[in-house]
């Protein structure tokens, strides 16, 4: 079959490399037509994203059948799956709210976090195999775990464009990018609904690994990866992460802190739970006989 053999004959990484290209053509078309004061066209920047992200789709999977399971083994797996997350939350979320703008940030989220995961070999050197002991609960519990991340993301992409309406505002500044900006009502209203989701796709996560431990304490008390004394300590940092989300939107629920304040709030926590990403991926793959280098996709032929 040809189209099987163009698929195969291209490693992950040569698709994900292109995904991220992609990206950055959609950024630098959104940023090029922001200079010039044209308008701005959200359709060819959707359309140019809808690409990397199939791109990025066929990379991904590509290296999930390789490993039997969810591509998230290690640091360079986890930014590209909350990468992919963000990007597939952005096709709802746009559409629904109509954001012109959103898909620009976006696109510009999505090239540099896949282009420094891809320029960095040593994130990628190393998985683990069998990384979640072939337990679909903490695969489930993980995967959703960091398809919150990009929910977080578009969180801070959309907090990032409040605070710049909120600058515009203030200097008078109405042209430019500042005039494709929704208003800051529209903003607060997104900001809250993304909020919410976040908290409540990582307490879901937190819960299926909890009940998890609670129903198999054998596996609990145990130190290999695959069971869920292997997942205790990014338990602990996702517990903490979520606590500190949750309390961020009680207070926006509340009134009880400022929207700009907020909005930096959702930035630096955002910050946080990408450097997490580091500290999760190194208790997920420790330097043990376990972990395996990856070769690329071996080509198949008809």
């Amino acid at each position: 079959m040809p189209d099987t053999v163009i698929i195969t004959n291209l490693t992950d990484r040569a698709w994900l490399w292109t995904a991220a290209v992609l990206y950055l053509i959609g950024f630098l078309f959104g940023t090029l037509t922001l200079i010039r004061r044209k308008h701005y066209s959200n359709n060819l920047t959707f359309f140019i994203m809808a690409a990397g992200f199939v791109l990025q789709t066929l990379g991904l999977y590509i290296r999930g059948k390789a490993a039997g399971g969810c591509p998230i083994g290690n640091t360079f797996e986890i930014l590209q799956f909350t990468t992919w997350s963000a990007t597939a939350l952005y096709f709802i979320i746009g559409a629904t709210f109509r954001l012109s703008l959103l898909g620009y940030f976006t696109a510009l989220f999505a090239a540099a976090v896949s282009l420094v995961s891809l320029a960095v070999p040593a994130w990628d050197a190393l998985r683990r195999d069998n990384l979640f002991g072939n337990n679909p609960w903490l695969e489930f519990h993980a995967a959703l775990a960091l398809f919150s991340y990009g929910v977080l993301a578009l969180l801070a992409l959309t907090s990032l464009m409040y605070l710049l309406q909120l600058f515009s505002l203030k200097r008078q500044q109405i042209d430019g990018i500042f005039s494709f900006l929704p208003s800051m009502r529209a903003l607060d209203q997104i900001n809250r609904r993304l909020h919410a989701l976040g908290v409540l796709l990582l307490a879901a996560s937190l819960a299926v690994a909890c009940a998890y431990a609670l129903r198999n304490p054998a596996a609990a008390g145990g130190g290999d990866a695959g069971g869920a004394g292997g997942v205790n300590a990014p338990m602990l940092i996702l517990a903490a992460l979520w606590l500190l989300y949750a309390i961020a939107l009680v207070l926006r629920l509340a009134n009880a802190l400022a929207a700009r304040l907020l909005a930096w709030t959702c930035i630096a926590l955002f910050i946080l739970a990408i450097f997490s990403i580091a500290a999760v991926s190194k208790h997920s793959n420790p330097s043990q006989p376990a972990t395996t280098t990856i070769t690329p996709a071996t080509p198949q032929h008809p």
